[in-house]
């Protein structure tokens, strides 16, 4: 009898460690995380490297053991500027691959159409994108924006082209959730400082000249033009604002007045052309990093995604539970004011494993969010194009 139980306690021992060794593989499984970026479309220009910039930290934190003791495997797809598109991918980055969180969404068209796939799956979503809608959807808290809100960018803006003598001032625009609310700040701020927003001109972006809208900008003889547009788009403005012989000022933004564009068009045609941007924390490690990552000049929108994966994995470490709701209930408290300051994932992961509480400040600068997700503030730079050249003009 004794014999039998034993050779029957040692069978089931045997049986069972099997399901030991599978639990332990199953703990040790990698976390994965999704990058959804334009790497083609019209922001293709800037998918590429946020993708470089998210894999730099990732690779990291493997290096330092993982986060949890796990590996961090990254999934990546182009949601070529375009909704459509971004459903697909996030449709598969969710359903197929099982990613824990999405990083990295760049048009605010794309971000709005992916993010009710998002919350409805409890999937953390981290976005650059700027149109103000994107965090008064209903999304639970699963948004977190460290790009500036249109209501922050306009106002800076508007600030900057008073400051500049701005008095009668016309807005070309593509049609887009950004363009919209940028306007409406703009056009209240300019008033308020003695400008006159006299309109907001919408174009079709997929047409290949703008000649028509151009000339209702300038019979309305304005001292300044903001062209709300993406890179493809201001060449064609640009080269009708040229022929059309306005000699005016020009606003834009950063990432349509890019290296790209400024290369693709003769220096005539760019000059004089002032361009702004969220700015990223410049003498930070995080910016460092990212600028041996991409190898050149980081961007505000790889500075940003490198603090997505940086802010996602320091949350999980805090809450010790590797899910997308333990990045819910605990982004906001990495950017604690009265915790130890650290600039990197790593270096926080191992003040969280001690019990301590951080304020993470990562290559964009401050990581403090509003309860809707919004980031609080950050500096902006202002630039002007000169002989084919970028010139800095302010930073505040």
């Amino acid at each position: 009898m004794t014999l039998r139980l034993t050779r029957r306690a040692a069978l089931l021992g045997t049986l069972a460690a099997p399901i030991v060794l599978r639990h332990g593989l199953a703990q040790s499984a990698p976390i994965k995380f999704g990058t959804l970026t334009p790497l083609t479309g019209a922001g293709g220009s800037y998918g590429p490297v946020m993708v470089k910039a998210i894999k730099q930290v990732a690779d990291e934190i493997n290096a330092a053991g993982g986060v949890l003791g796990r590996q961090i495997v990254l999934v990546s797809e182009d949601d070529e500027t375009n909704p459509d598109a971004g459903v697909r991918a996030a449709r598969k980055l969710i359903d197929v691959d099982k990613v824990i969180a999405v990083l990295g969404t760049w048009a605010s068209a794309v971000t709005t159409a992916v993010a009710p796939l998002c919350w409805e799956n409890k999937t953390m979503l981290f976005t650059v994108s700027g149109g103000d809608g994107i965090t008064r959807l209903p999304h639970q808290g699963y948004i977190i924006r460290t790009q500036p809100d249109s209501k922050l960018q306009a106002t800076r803006s508007a600030g900057f082209m008073l400051k500049q003598g701005a008095k009668k001032v016309v807005v070309l625009a593509a049609q887009t959730p950004f363009a919209a609310t940028t306007y409406e700040t703009q056009a209240a701020v300019l008033k308020a400082g003695g400008a006159d927003p006299m309109a907001d001109i919408i174009y079709d972006a997929a047409k290949t000249s703008f000649r028509s809208e151009v000339d209702q900008a300038l019979k309305l003889k304005p001292d300044t033009l903001f062209l709300n547009s993406y890179m493809p788009d201001l060449q064609v403005l640009l080269r009708d604002l040229y022929r059309s012989g306005y000699e005016g000022k020009k606003y834009t933004l950063a990432y349509a007045a890019n290296d790209k564009l400024v290369a693709s068009l003769p220096p005539e045609v760019t000059e004089g052309l002032v361009h702004y941007a969220p700015s990223p924390d410049l003498g930070s490690p995080g910016f460092a990093a990212v600028k041996v990552a991409i190898a050149g000049e980081p961007d505000p929108y790889s500075c940003q995604t490198h603090d997505h994966i940086s802010l996602a994995v320091l949350a999980m470490a805090r809450a010790k539970a590797a899910t997308s709701q333990a990045i819910h209930d605990n982004v906001r408290a990495i950017g604690n004011k009265d915790g130890v300051k650290v600039t990197s994932a790593v270096e926080g992961m191992k003040l969280l494993a001690e019990g301590k509480e951080i304020n993470y400040e990562g290559a964009s600068g401050p990581c403090k969010f509003t309860e809707i997700g919004d980031i609080f503030d950050c500096k902006f730079r202002f630039d002007v194009i000169e002989k084919g050249k970028s010139r800095l003009l302010e930073l505040s």
